[in-house]
């Protein structure tokens, strides 16, 4: 088994002391081993004095942390081992069970590591105080990433305790904006294996090769082929690096536990002449496979997968507009599985709408009263309308009527029905009677919109013209430039905000500072990030038994997150919570998927009485990174 236990309230998931060991459920001792403590402490089960059962909660918590020697700022409370099958070195060079020099002195001796380590213990909140020491006498971001990527090849309770406790430092280092340069590095930079990955060559072999993975209990897997990474283009294998950050939200900000997670590449080949000419490229070096080659290795890869994990679910990530959407159509009703680009962006931008429409003070049900401008119809775009639209639709109005909301732009112009044979049959059914081809900046003037989009990854492609001419016709312009990184972001936070005098809401795909007018007024921009979402639909899919993830899910999921804002939030221009409650955010967001999937009949593993206190259900069944004591799994022979 691995080193977690699944535990804890989300509201109690920041303690004041870390200590090397993890609490089983919520923590609290049952009553009658609390009596039985009680007596051995010289108090009768019988005694008149009330005061003392009242206050015994408080003395075993105050009891159960230590204050000297090796145990000092942990606890001593009874904790079930867990039972390993390596010892000695072995476990030192496990990250699931490695702990380093928080092995206390009967540990060492008992697993056959002492004298292999250092003499002084420690504990996990100290190692996560001298880490951090070390991330921040760096400058570089991608020099921080690598040395969290090297923590997670050496001590996963550590690298994703860290995650938690640090999310809004970590998180920009572990994904966007700096997980870009780690996939274009992650060749040069390779050292061990994490994850899996399936070639051409494989075919036949796939149903076989899914139990080289050691971990029996995977619940979420994150698969890419890697021809569409961020705004890079095509990575080939290397973009693995999304897989890997992808699922460190998962297990931190979700609460999915690192052995129940997998990340996967899909190496087709790749067609960036660059890496296939480079002697050091880790995948195939040749042209990406096409048409049904491609699909039925994917086929194959999807049914090895839910044959050996009947329940896990797929998230398709970063694929590229010709075979997303594909994909998704053909597994979306008889799998586990969504696409974060189409669905989780969607439901993210979704939420973000949905906080501006109240920051503005307009009523959220007035959504199908906007006028949306999307720039970029590639899976992202198209997705986002897609999820837009049918909240519009869960609001009351017609298909038609939420149609027509929207003006979707791409290089060519405005999707008009001139150029329907071009299309998709995702992005025909936006396209409009009139007016195909208008720039941008003519689509701002003609239709005035209220909201505008960017999914183009086209840098600086909001000029002023555009952003003022929104905001002469509207008094409060929503403005989300949506792409990633950070340098392909359509406008910035400044920019945004300069133009508009401070009057638009603002949210990007990437982190912004704060922006300082020159008047004295600071506006706070928020991070339109699909990690607000995407952890708490895999957490509340896989709990719950799911068989598919249905749009209503990702309504309700949306819906959940936008509740989530506060007032004041609101009044700081911020249309998103606070990175650093990432964690209550998954649990309100699993608990509202777990919910709409007993509706509609898919709580498959959910009793009545689980039903019945669902928050803290779920909240129990979160990963929380500490340490728990290890025991050596022997076989006896009599």
């Amino acid at each position: 088994g691995p080193v977690h236990v699944e535990r804890r309230p989300a509201a109690m998931l920041a303690s004041a002391a870390r200590c090397a060991v993890a609490l089983g459920s919520s923590g609290r001792t049952p009553l009658g081993a609390r009596v039985a403590a009680a007596s051995c402490a010289g108090f009768s089960s019988k005694s008149s004095d009330d005061d003392v059962y009242s206050d015994l909660d408080d003395v075993y918590a105050k009891e159960g942390i230590s204050h000297d020697g090796e145990w000092a700022g942990c606890t001593r409370r009874f904790l079930p081992p867990i039972k390993i099958a390596v010892r000695g070195s072995e476990i030192l060079t496990n990250p699931l069970f490695n702990k380093g020099m928080a092995m206390k002195s009967g540990e060492r001796d008992r697993l056959r590591v002492r004298g292999l380590l250092p003499p002084r213990t420690n504990n996990l909140e100290i190692q996560t105080e001298r880490f951090m020491k070390s991330l921040r006498q760096v400058d570089s971001m991608i020099l921080k990433n690598i040395m969290l990527e090297d923590l997670h090849d050496r001590n996963e309770t550590l690298y994703h305790r860290i995650i938690i406790d640090h999310m809004e430092e970590v998180a920009p280092l572990i994904y966007t904006p700096t997980v870009g340069q780690a996939c274009k590095e992650f060749g040069s930079r390779y050292r061990r294996p994490r994850g899996m990955y399936f070639t051409e060559d494989d075919r036949g072999h796939m149903a076989a090769m899914v139990y080289n993975w050691p971990l029996p209990d995977v619940h979420v897997i994150v698969v890419t082929d890697g021809s569409r990474i961020l705004g890079l283009g095509d990575l080939g294998a290397q973009g693995m690096g999304i897989p890997i950050g992808k699922l460190s939200l998962y297990c931190a900000a979700g609460g999915i536990a690192p052995h129940r997670v997998l990340p996967v590449v899909l190496d087709v080949g790749t067609d960036n002449e660059i890496l296939c000419n480079d002697p050091f490229y880790i995948g195939v070096p040749k042209r990406r496979l096409k048409g049904k080659e491609y699909y039925h290795l994917v086929d194959e890869f999807m049914q090895a997968v839910r044959h050996r994990w009947p329940n896990v679910l797929v998230q398709f990530e970063d694929f590229s507009s010709d075979k997303a959407q594909n994909l998704l159509d053909k597994y979306r009703e008889d799998h586990l599985c969504f696409n974060d680009d189409i669905q989780g962006t969607g439901a993210t931008t979704l939420a973000g709408v949905l906080g501006a429409l109240r920051a503005k003070g307009a009523d959220v049900n007035s959504l199908g009263d906007q006028r949306i401008v999307v720039a970029g119809a590639g899976s992202a775009g198209i997705g986002v309308a897609q999820v837009l639209m049918q909240a519009m639709m869960e609001q009351g109005r017609t298909e038609e009527e939420a149609k027509n909301a929207f003006y979707i732009v791409d290089q060519d112009g405005l999707l008009g029905k001139d150029r329907i044979d071009q299309m998709s049959r995702e992005q025909a059914v936006f396209a409009r009677d009139e007016d195909g081809g208008l720039s941008l900046l003519d689509v701002v003037k003609k239709f005035k919109p209220t909201i505008l989009l960017g999914m183009t990854t086209v840098g600086g492609l909001f000029d002023e013209n555009i952003v003022k001419e929104m905001a002469s016709n509207v008094d409060r312009p929503i403005i989300f430039p949506l792409s990633n990184p950070t340098t392909n972001a359509e406008c910035t936070a400044e920019q945004a905000f300069e133009w508009t005098d401070g009057k638009c809401i603002f949210a990007a795909g990437s982190p912004f500072d704060p922006v300082t007018m020159e008047d004295g007024r600071t506006f706070y921009p928020t991070q339109c990030n699909n990690m607000y979402v995407f952890p708490g639909i895999g957490l509340g899919a896989t709990v719950c038994g799911a068989k598919t993830v249905t749009d209503r899910m990702l309504y309700v999921a949306a819906e959940a997150l936008a509740n989530f804002v506060t007032k004041e939030e609101l009044a700081e221009g911020k249309v998103f919570p606070h990175i650093a409650n990432i964690r209550e955010v998954s649990h309100r967001v699993a608990v509202a998927v777990i919910r709409e999937a007993a509706k509609e009949g898919q709580a498959t593993k959910l009793t009545e009485k689980d039903m019945a206190n669902l928050e803290d259900f779920v909240a129990k069944k979160m990963y929380d990174p500490e340490y728990v004591p290890l025991i050596e799994k022997r076989t006896v022979r009599i």
